[in-house]
């Protein structure tokens, strides 16, 4: 039981060591990837915007060949206004001439709708064009600063990280499933000790009977106050006596 106290205890040791390093990244992590976001964001909607006003001169193209067409017919039709032979030709001939004209008046006001979008869209993916360029030199600015800070702690990190993989092969599994699950619901804190009778995790006073249990280490202990972890003393002692960083 004395090993697998410590172990934990070791473990969060180093944990402590690691949540050290990662507090001197501050908030930039976090900035870097809300910057991301919003970049991704704006860069989503000038996607969707560019793909707007490709299908807005694409359909003011089919227009204008399907004008071609319909300007063709109509000529085609007055010219055989001075052949026909009856009213009835003349009628017919007048309605088709006045449903294709309706259709072009139809088509060329569509298409100056068209054009209207698609320079209303070009002001608005121009106007966003700074913002993302600013967002953009934000980002590289932080993303500099953040390699910068793992940069410099980058080897300190890799040899802490190797000894925390050696502790937890020799933790049983439960034991830290227990130790992630206490650790992620205490801000990091999974293992404590006694300090002047209390949990130095929450600062609440250990009943005297239960200390005395902790240090006998028949197994292992929670606060009855915050469910952290708790070792004596002395198991703290010999932890960091043998752990070596």
């Amino acid at each position: 039981m004395l090993n697998r106290l410590t172990t934990l205890y070791q473990l969060q040791l180093i944990d402590d060591q690691l949540d050290d390093l990662e507090e001197l990244r501050g908030d930039l992590p976090i900035t870097v990837n809300e910057l991301k976001s919003k970049i991704d964001g704006i860069a989503s909607l000038v996607n969707e915007k560019e793909d707007s006003k490709k299908d807005s001169l694409e359909k003011r193209n089919l227009n204008d060949e399907e004008i071609v067409k319909l300007k063709e017919s109509l000529k085609k039709f007055k010219a055989q206004l001075y052949s026909v032979r009856n009213n009835k030709e003349y009628d017919a001939l007048t309605k088709e001439i006045d449903h294709t004209e309706k259709l072009i008046d139809n088509l060329e006001t569509e298409n100056v709708e068209l054009e209207d979008n698609v320079e209303r869209i070009k002001i608005e993916i121009h106007d966003l064009q700074p913002e993302l360029v600013k967002l953009k030199d934000e980002l590289k600015e932080k993303e500099s600063e953040l390699k910068k800070i793992i940069k410099a702690n980058e080897r300190e990190e890799e040899k802490l990280r190797a000894v925390r993989e050696e502790i937890v092969a020799k933790i049983r599994k439960p034991d830290y499933n227990t130790y992630m699950r206490i650790r992620k619901a205490s801000r990091g804190k999974a293992v404590v000790t006694i300090v002047r009778s209390a949990c130095s995790g929450c600062h609440n006073v250990v009943p005297p009977q239960r200390q005395i249990e902790i240090k006998q280490m028949k197994r292992v202990y929670t606060c009855e106050s915050c469910g952290r972890i708790l070792v004596s003393p002395e198991v703290a002692e010999e932890a960091k006596k043998l752990l070596k960083i």
